[in-house]
């Protein structure tokens, strides 16, 4: 019989465990599932140690988006225990210096603000253009960052995602995009296809960078699919 390994997912930026939840309710119910937290740490190493030590012993690694960069470094660090990586919708590039500056300048924004989570603008974006008038998914992605609050916008927002030299991923893994994604390109996810040995590319349509909202039926699936081809 073959071995249920657990998942350990790791959100995005200003994002929470419940991110999860809708991909969750996709998956049978004997597949273990622990959703990890970027809330605390201010280094994407710190981060990947915090949750290395909560994690079981062996495990399957997903990351999404700035949960990506989390999820390689802790693969590079602890092969042994990584069993297999999912990567979805991130990147290999850190931050251009117009991007840090625009975070820096949105951070002293909000410093003189009651912070209510993350702007409307700053949200759409994520969405595929069919689901930018989505109340529902907007007001979850807000709250999810309203519950993280300043100070994790802060820490979160000034992380360097350089990639270290010399990181390397041994373990099976799986780059998954989103066709409609405004984030995060094709090109971006075969960057990262050239770096990891003999990593698997999949596109799942209809959907922009949120693809753990938008089409988590799908994500589920291919994950699963996936998982069990190995």
């Amino acid at each position: 019989m073959k071995e249920i390994l657990p998942w350990v997912c790791i959100p995005g930026f200003m994002l929470d465990e419940t991110l999860w939840d809708d991909m969750k309710a996709n998956l049978a119910e004997s597949q273990p599932v622990l959703c990890a937290s970027l809330a605390n740490g201010d280094s994407i190493a710190a981060m990947a140690e915090n949750i290395a030590v909560s994690a079981p012993e062996r495990f399957v690694l997903i990351g999404f988006s700035l949960g990506g960069y989390v999820a390689r470094t802790l693969a590079a660090q602890y092969p042994q225990r990584v069993a297999a990586l999912v990567l979805i919708a991130t990147s290999l590039r850190e931050d251009t210096p117009q991007q840090y500056a625009a975070k820096q300048n949105t951070l002293k924004i909000q410093q003189h603000l009651n912070f209510r989570g993350l702007g409307h603008k700053a949200i759409i974006q994520t969405l595929r253009p069919d689901n930018q008038n989505n109340q529902e998914m907007i007001s979850r992605i807000r709250q999810m960052s309203e519950r993280l609050g300043f100070d994790v916008l802060s820490r979160q927002s000034l992380l360097n995602r350089k990639t270290p030299t010399g990181q390397k991923i041994s373990c099976p893994t799986l780059i998954i995009v989103a066709a409609q994604d405004q984030m995060r390109s094709i090109d971006e996810a075969k960057e990262l296809q050239e770096f990891i040995p003999q990593a698997s590319l999949k596109i799942i349509e209809n959907s922009g960078h949120m693809l753990p909202l938008e089409q988590p039926e799908i994500l589920a699936e291919m994950i699963s699919g996936w998982l069990n081809q190995l």
